[in-house]
């Protein structure tokens, strides 16, 4: 009988495209469900999940957590997203988001700025279009949720603003630019 394996497996963040209509609305790889105390972090060699750390404090992540594919930041990271949604969802699954908007933030002296997206098809949050429509309270909880998930780790983090969505698509064009310039193949002049 022949052995009928693939030679490579597909990486979630360079071959899952970001969606035909980025920045508008892309597609979002969730490492990290809502209600988790595990960090998962994507291994960019192997594209598989790998258990980065558990939360030191008694917090948990507030919303779905994950990247945006065929990005690329400052932090030669894929571009995180944290994607507000009625319910979990699992690990590795990837789903339409719209952005509403950016937490500015330092992770440790560098730059790691969190769009903020909606998922696209949940009924419940679909129609938010900018960060300012989100009640104060959630902003708090989160900006809350970042400031301390690091701290009884002496790690500093730093949350700045929340900015509205029209600069979020421009963070996520910008991010687009970086992977294409680091990633994608040059042609001859």
């Amino acid at each position: 009988m022949a052995n009928h394996y693939r030679s490579s497996a597909s990486h979630p963040w360079h071959d899952l495209a970001i969606g035909s209509d980025a920045p508008n609305k892309f597609n979002a790889v969730i490492e990290i469900p809502k209600g988790s105390k595990v960090k998962y972090e994507l291994d960019k060699e192997t594209g598989m999940l790998y258990i980065d750390r558990v939360l030191y404090s008694s917090v948990v992540y507030p919303h779905n957590y994950g990247f945006i594919p065929q990005t690329l930041c400052e932090d030669n990271d894929p571009l995180d997203v944290l994607v507000l949604m009625q319910a979990p969802v699992v690990p590795m699954s990837f789903l339409r988001a719209k952005p509403i908007g950016v937490m500015q933030m330092i992770d440790q002296g560098e730059q790691d700025d969190k769009i903020i997206a909606v998922h696209a098809d949940d009924p419940e949050f679909r129609d938010y279009d900018d960060i300012s429509q989100l009640p104060k309270h959630r902003l708090a909880e989160i900006r809350r949720f970042f400031e301390d998930y690091k701290k009884n780790e002496h790690k500093e983090v730093k949350v700045d603003e929340f900015l509205g969505a029209e600069l979020a698509r421009k963070t996520i064009t910008d991010s687009m630019a970086m992977y294409d310039e680091n990633y994608l193949p040059k042609r001859k002049r």
